[in-house]
């Protein structure tokens, strides 16, 4: 009876393993071929980030001031050093997150960071190199002229 409950408990152990280390990857393009493509980009650093995984789920993240005529972008790829790049498509903008407040003319993105991702990257040393707001970009694909907000 012990034999059976061992393999049982060693099998979901092992699948609880898997499933949290798993990269799971909800891309919508392929982010390598975009960033190294000659397509024409804009590209903005993060102007702030928080990076506090131990206070649970989004609460890594960076904020980043776009211009407005990338609100209707169809996708962006964030790009963090340490971690690789990761393509999305944009949802949701403000004027104001954490007390960062958007200029005329441009909007806030707030992008997250897995917090098991984040969490593997701070056992491997790079608590700083995710924490710097200058290792953070988001790449847009050039606006079109029609997607030009006066």
């Amino acid at each position: 009876m012990r034999r059976p409950l061992t393999y049982a408990l060693l099998l979901l152990l092992s699948l609880s393993i898997v499933t949290t280390l798993w990269p799971v990857d909800g891309s919508y393009c392929n982010s390598e071929a975009f960033l190294t493509s000659q397509t024409q980009k804009f590209a903005v650093q993060a102007t702030k980030v928080v990076v506090e995984p131990w206070r649970g789920k989004h609460h890594v993240y960076g904020i980043f001031m776009v211009p407005n005529k990338y609100q209707q972008t169809p996708f962006f790829v964030l790009s963090v050093k340490g971690f690789g790049s990761k393509c999305s498509k944009p949802f949701g903008n403000s004027q104001n997150y954490d007390d960062v407040f958007a200029k005329p003319g441009t909007h806030l993105v707030r992008h997250y960071l897995r917090t098991r991702t984040a969490l593997w990257l701070m056992l491997q040393g790079m608590y700083n190199q995710i924490s710097d707001q200058q290792n953070w970009i988001l790449t847009f694909p050039q606006a079109t002229a029609d997607q030009d907000v006066g």
